[in-house]
């Protein structure tokens, strides 16, 4: 019986008939590249939503809680804003809560904003002066509101830095008039950058005294009285987040005199992380998915030529095996065409992925990024299918009978 050939002789004899049928291998490795790049590209654009979500959530503040209104028995009847959170509330919290370093009531309405012949539809919020240091803000130029603006329900506005270049493009904001409603207000600080968070752009925000608010924009319930859109609550630090969700719970359930359903819900920026690490784990999971049917494809695609290679070479696989060649000789060389296909192709189309999530990353705010592991796992996988779709021709090449294969010489 021959011996069997050296590993190293058969992987040379492999890729000595790869590189004689150039044109042929580009091809067939084409549909594996796609894969590999389609794969790469949506993991990567997946991943960098999801940073993105990250980045904003923890832009709030880690010790951070809201306090938001909603009964669930009124949202599933279709009232969007239940007045079940008043002013009141968020005294009461700053008063009796221990856990709580400051409260930031917060009351929002959209409204169109005018500065000269320039309008703008904009988020006006009515705030206090703890909304700062709660919500993590910064000054860019001049100052936020004080107490005694509060006190005397002053009409001063701080605007976002995108607002300010909508309506305030030239010069210096500072000083200048803004008209809400047939309300004017002197602009008397604009906000560093901030993002946008759960959809709205906090940059495009004028933020109002909150008496001012109440006075001039939005009016008291004559029956709930000043009703706030949310609480923002400054834990005294993360680890009395817990604590102080727990007694805003327990206060707000004997004010509102809670027996069964809350009328409020307290939500920290961990329970908003894991509810977007959630949904967008699941839509990259979902985009590798739809990518690695490419990759499924380009396995067939390797499996179809590699099968009109088997018929193709039918006289030289009868040749070796009258030389003394034996089956797993020629199953192994078939296997190892198969596996440098699908490998190179791998490589090819993990670069191909590596360099748009790259591009994606330099040109759109999406902080698009890949984990070396995630490439490393892509090109084995296509490794593991040009295996996989490579047997059943390697198994038929090896099966030719050399007598019949000679015939046809």
């Amino acid at each position: 019986m021959a011996s069997r050939l050296p590993l190293r002789e058969t992987v040379g004899m492999a890729l000595t008939t790869l590189t004689s049928n150039r044109l042929r291998s580009l091809l067939t490795m084409l549909g594996i590249v796609i894969g590999n790049a389609s794969v790469i590209t949506l993991v990567g654009v997946g991943r960098g939503a999801q940073n993105l979500a990250e980045g904003q959530l923890s832009s709030l503040g880690a010790n951070v809680l809201f306090v938001v209104p909603g009964r669930n028995d009124t949202r599933r009847q279709g009232i969007e804003s239940p007045k079940t959170l008043v002013l009141e509330d968020a005294r009461a919290i700053a008063q009796q809560v221990p856990s709580v370093r400051r409260v930031a009531p917060q009351i929002t309405l959209s409204e169109v904003v005018q500065a000269g012949a320039l309008t703008a539809t904009a988020t006006v919020s009515g705030v206090t002066p703890d909304f700062l240091p709660v919500r993590n803000f910064e000054m860019a130029q001049g100052r936020f509101f004080s107490a005694s603006d509060l006190e005397g329900a002053r009409n001063v506005a701080v605007i976002g830095p995108d607002l300010r270049d909508k309506l305030l493009p030239t010069g210096s904001a500072i000083g200048r008039q803004l008209r809400i409603r047939d309300q004017a207000f002197e602009v008397i600080g604009v906000l560093e950058p901030k993002g946008a968070v759960f959809g709205s752009n906090q940059d495009e925000t004028a933020y109002v005294p909150l008496t001012t608010m109440v006075s001039r924009l939005s009016g008291r319930d004559p029956t709930y009285g000043v009703v706030l859109s949310f609480i923002s609550v400054e834990a005294l630090d993360e680890r009395s987040t817990s604590a102080a969700a727990f007694q805003i719970t327990n206060l707000l359930r004997q004010r509102h005199h809670i027996l069964r359903d809350d009328d409020f819900a307290v939500r920290s920026q961990k329970d908003a992380q894991q509810i977007v690490g959630t949904i967008t784990g699941g839509l990259t999971l979902m985009l590798a998915a739809i990518g690695a049917v490419s990759l499924l494809v380009g396995g067939i695609g390797i499996m179809n030529i590699m099968l009109v290679s088997v018929s193709e070479r039918t006289e030289e696989i009868g040749l070796r095996k009258a030389l003394g060649a034996r089956s797993g000789d020629v199953l192994l060389q078939f296997l190892v065409e198969s596996l440098v296909l699908a490998a190179l192709g791998g490589v090819i189309g993990s670069a191909a992925g590596l360099g748009t999530v790259a591009m994606v990353a330099a040109l759109t705010p999406l902080p698009a990024a890949i984990e070396l592991s995630t490439v490393l796992g892509t090109v084995l996988l296509s490794g593991t299918i040009g295996l996989v779709f490579g047997v059943l021709p390697a198994r038929r090449a090896a099966q030719l009978d050399p007598i019949v294969a000679l015939r046809s010489l």
